[in-house]
Order: structure tokens, then C-alpha cells, then sequence
């Protein structure tokens, strides 16, 4: 066992949010901002941005951490940054007529391809297929509810195909 994997998830918290250099077996180096260290395995997960606003996330095995060195404290607007990576982004808003409109373009594709589709709710705003499967709007494929999993995952699959041809 190293002595990284003899530390305490206390001590390991002490490098969350940090810029750190980590030195693995064979001489493999790492750089990057500690997202988290896994409490069980001692697995660091960093993050690197990149100036097209990506981030790449590289996950160092903690048996094969030698060493860990800070390099940079944390910055308060790093750590925003970091916070963020893996929450839900805000959701695009749709006006009611574009809302209308993609439910319309998607009822008429799925009838064309002779799929059955009812419009229901008080509104007529969410699709129903076969009386099994419900699409809400905006109408993608994470929209779609179904406690049937075959059903869910074939028309999640249509409406994949759909959006990219509309693209």
C-alpha cells in the first residue's frame, strides 16, 4: 500500500480544488485540479480546462500514485468553475409557437413513419404512442417517459435519428 492510499478522505480533501503535479509508477506525471479523490480506491480525478471552454477530466489510479504535490491554492473563480462541471446546464427556453412547432414537426415524422401518435393533457402539449410512452416538450429524447424500456429505448432512438436530420 502507498502512502497515498494511507491517508484519510480528511487528508484528501485537503487537495480538492487545488492545482496539483501527481507522480505515478513509471514515471508518469499528471497536472491538473483535483475534482475528487475516491474514498475507497484513493482514485484522483483532475481536471484540465482548455481555451475553447472544454475540460478534460483525467482519472489517476490510487495505487499508483507516488506522490502528490500542490502547485497552485485554490482560486475562488476555479472553483466555481469546477463546481460546475457536472451540473445540468440551463435548459434552452422555447417560446410557445417554436414549442408548437417542434411538436407538430415531430407528430407529423413519427405518423410518417407510421408510428401512432395521439397529442393529450389539458393543453395537448405532451405526445403519447400507442398509449404506452409520453413525450413532454421540448420534445427530445430525454423527454420521453415509458415504464415499458424496449418501447423507451427504440423511440428514444427515432428521435435521435429525427434530430440529426433536422441538423
Amino acid at each position: 500500500m502507498t502512502e497515498w492510499q494511507r491517508k484519510t478522505p480528511l487528508e484528501w480533501l485537503a487537495y480538492v480544488n487545488k492545482e496539483v503535479n501527481v507522480l505515478a509508477a513509471e514515471k508518469h506525471q499528471y497536472k491538473g485540479w483535483v475534482l475528487t479523490v475516491d474514498p475507497v480506491s484513493a482514485n484522483i480525478l483532475l481536471a484540465n480546462p482548455a481555451e475553447n471552454g472544454k475540460v478534460f477530466i483525467t482519472g489517476v489510479l490510487g495505487h499508483a500514485v507516488q506522490d502528490v504535490e500542490i502547485v497552485t491554492e485554490t482560486e475562488e473563480e476555479m472553483k466555481e468553475k469546477l463546481a460546475q462541471l457536472f451540473m445540468p446546464g440551463e435548459g434552452q427556453t422555447y417560446s410557445q409557437e417554436e414549442l408548437e412547432e417542434k411538436k407538430n414537426n415531430l407528430k407529423n415524422w413519427l405518423e410518417k413513419n407510421h408510428i401512432p401518435v395521439i397529442e393529450e393533457g389539458d393543453s395537448q402539449a405532451v405526445l403519447c404512442i400507442a398509449g404506452v410512452l409520453t413525450i413532454n416538450p421540448p420534445y427530445g429524447p430525454e423527454d420521453c417517459s415509458s415504464s415499458n424500456e424496449i418501447i423507451l429505448s427504440r423511440v428514444q432512438g427515432l428521435i435521435q435519428s429525427y434530430l440529426a436530420l433536422q441538423q
